[in-house]
């Protein structure tokens, strides 16, 4: 029989925390954790073709389950490959669990030239997570993952690193007892000063004109949020605070944070109250955009203040408590007029028309999508023109975890973050919209959804090249496009060599039939839409305003 080791004892501890499935690739530095998941078979190891892809789909695992994702990588070169998809989840706020690990302790940091030895790997990881923990001996092991785990949890959540050097992974130990009580932690974030609430209760009191901006922190606060819009609040969010509530919702403007329309809209407002959201400079035009001049922000980070924008008014404390203490304090003092809420939801159907209006062929794409995917999918997006321009706000959102994209606005990662997410929702269908070039990047892990058969319709958005840098190009640098044309498979090929369903939309007239059909194929599909057959792509690129300066 074989001896319980610290490679028990991680499966062992991931398994007590609810985690069913973890990513990564298999090397000489993790197999002792991953020989322990493989011999207990209570986990599934859903093996990655390369380590950014792993991290990649246990960020979108993470996200499609609001739990806890886990990567394992091997050490060194290994898990620098793993660094994108580690800030990526980062960006995202995703508890994600990156285990590596590391040469054997007698030759840690002396750079001896053991196999994957690089220097100063915790610094590297450091530098890309949330907190990297190193296990220095077999006692500690227990103690440190359950650290590693509240850490990760905790908001603002993101991605922890530990690493397990490679001789204390084997070291045989006494099964710890403590590990039956074992559960994911309680995360008793707090409320706040106290003192606080009076003023914001004051200026709320004085304002009829009420908008709350909100983001990745509050997206799950949807029963305080309704609570808010019984209030008067309209809503609107960032892309990662979208579906809070539904966005079909009358009083919902969706992730139309900064078009015109929007912008005039909040001229007229008299309160702002951002709650969990930094107020992104990729979202606010490198913080150009004008917002109401009374704004209150509400964040569990005490660093958020003032970060972006200057406010009346900052609150310290976690965004679901904070939201209902107010509702207790003005729900009876406060309500939705019906002249108030039509006005919001004309604006939010004059901005979709005029929006809309902007799509040429790609007008009615969002609308067949959303008809198509079950109402509990996931929406899956690369960074793409079609993204940028519908995909992040038209195609409407449901609940937090059926939205899914990279967050740090890196092209690649959609291809990975859907294999994730399909696997993480267990049977909910999966649309990940991917353009050609950067589906190149993880295209080796279209093998990894071959061999998953998990239910993923990957909807190619094939223009031939880098759109997006086209578009740049043509409005900054004399429409010179240098180095963003590629030369890229036949995906009804490639298709084929993944034995994998293929479709292909040559006119936009085909595409809810072709959809349809690739939905309701269970397993993965690959729809490719010539892009260059169904017409030009909507414009992507202005220059930002500091662009225009010189």
């Amino acid at each position: 029989m074989t001896t319980y080791n610290v490679g028990d004892l991680v499966s062992e501890f991931l398994y007590q925390n609810g985690v069913k499935n973890v990513f990564g690739v298999v090397s000489v530095h993790n197999i002792p954790m991953l020989d322990a998941i493989g011999r207990r078979n209570f986990i599934r190891m859903v093996p990655a073709r390369g380590e950014m892809g792993a991290g990649h789909m246990a960020d979108g695992y993470a996200r499609a389950t609001n739990g806890l994702g886990v990567v394992f990588t091997s050490t060194g070169p290994g898990a620098a490959n793993a660094a994108g998809a580690i800030i990526e989840s980062r960006f995202a706020g995703s508890s994600v669990l990156h285990f590596t690990g590391q040469t054997a302790t007698a030759n840690l940091d002396k750079n001896q030239g053991t196999v994957h030895d690089v220097y100063d790997q915790l610094g590297m990881l450091k530098s890309i997570s949330k907190k990297a923990i190193r296990i220095n001996n077999a006692q500690e092991v227990l103690e440190k993952l359950i650290n590693a785990v509240e850490i990760a949890l905790t908001p603002p959540m993101g991605p922890v690193s530990i690493e397990i050097p490679i001789d204390i992974q084997r070291t045989s130990i006494e099964r710890p007892i403590a590990l039956d009580q074992i559960k994911l932690p309680d995360i008793n974030s707090e409320i706040g000063d106290m003192s606080s609430f009076d003023k914001m209760e004051s200026i709320i009191s004085s304002c009829n004109r009420k908008i709350l901006w909100v983001g990745n922190g509050a997206k799950f606060a949807r029963e305080q949020v309704e609570k808010f819009i019984e209030m008067g609040f309209a809503v609107v969010t960032s892309t990662l605070g979208r579906g809070v509530v539904p966005e079909s919702h009358k009083m919902s403007l969706g992730a139309f944070n900064a078009v015109p329309l929007i912008e005039d809209f909040y001229k007229t407002l008299d309160l702002m109250i951002v709650v969990g959201s930094r107020l992104r400079g990729h979202e606010t035009r490198d913080m150009s955009l004008e917002l109401p001049k009374n704004i209150i922000q509400i964040d569990i980070d005490p660093d958020a203040e003032n970060r972006t924008y200057q406010t009346n008014h900052f609150h310290c404390g976690d965004a679901k408590k904070v939201l209902d203490e107010l509702a207790n304090r003005l729900s009876e003092k406060l309500g939705l007029e019906e002249k108030w809420a039509n006005e919001v939801n004309d604006l939010k159907n004059n901005i979709v028309n005029e929006y809309k209006s902007t799509l040429g062929a790609y007008k009615n794409f969002p609308e067949i999508v959303r008809k198509v995917l079950p109402k509990d999918g996931r929406w899956v997006r690369d960074v793409t023109i079609s993204n940028s321009m519908w995909g992040n706000r038209l195609m409407l959102i449901n609940s937090p975890e059926e939205n899914i994209y990279p967050v740090g606005a890196a092209i690649g990662p959609g291809m990975a973050l859907a294999i994730g997410a399909s696997i993480g929702s267990e049977g909910k269908k999966t649309i990940a919209m991917c353009g050609d070039g950067g589906f190149m990047l993880n295209l080796p892990d279209l093998w990894t959804a071959a061999e998953t058969q998990c239910d993923v319709v990957f909807l190619v958005m094939n223009d031939q090249g880098y759109g997006v840098i086209k578009h740049i190009q043509e409005s900054m640098y004399g429409g010179r496009k240098f180095f963003a044309d590629l030369i890229g498979p036949n995906f009804e090929d490639l298709a084929k060599v993944a034995k994998m369903k293929y479709k292909r939309v040559d006119h936009a007239n085909e595409l809810e039939k072709i959809l349809d059909e690739a939905v309701k194929f269970v397993g993965p599909v690959l729809v490719e839409v010539n892009v260059h057959s169904v017409g030009e792509m909507p414009r992507y690129f202005a220059p930002p305003p500091h662009a225009l300066k010189n």
